[in-house]
């Protein structure tokens, strides 16, 4: 099995337009919250993986408020993992934390708190949160320089 990771520019917002109901099933009117200009500020930042060529998932966060996707066929796989683990040390290099609401999933919780998420305090919803520590960014190779954005 063939898996890459790829960073998520602007110019493919078609991706997350397709996953984003993956990654917000209960929030079915207000969609374009996380999809709509993405990429077009410094604070988008997004990675999707391709498993033999087809997209298998996305990882993307605006803001610092985190969404995940994952396409059903690839639930169980460890794509999740294997994208997690790269977008939590590049979203390190601009947040210094990062929220997720998981009310729609509690059953990904144990994900999550594998990853050092954690309950916010107070809060009626699942909401989680991610401290994070700036660490030395070890990059797939995916001929990508994220310093010069091409879109």
């Amino acid at each position: 099995m063939s898996r890459d990771l790829y960073f998520l520019r602007s110019s493919e917002q078609k991706i997350i337009e397709t996953l984003v109901s993956i990654a917000h099933p209960k929030d079915n009117e207000d969609l374009e919250k996380y999809t709509k200009f993405y990429g077009l500020t410094t604070k988008d930042l997004g990675l999707y993986a391709l498993v033999n060529n087809k997209v298998a998932g996305a990882i993307w966060s605006r803001k610092g408020v985190m969404s995940v996707a994952i396409v059903p066929e690839f639930k169980g796989t460890g794509i999740g993992s294997y994208m997690m683990e790269q977008f939590l040390l590049e979203a390190a290099t601009m947040h210094s934390e990062l929220s997720i609401d998981i009310s729609h999933k509690a059953k990904s919780l144990k994900f999550y708190e594998k990853f050092g998420f954690e309950m916010q305090e107070n809060s009626t919803s699942l909401i989680l949160i991610k401290k994070l520590e700036r660490k030395e960014i070890i990059r797939p190779t995916d001929g990508y320089d994220p310093s010069r954005w091409m879109d």
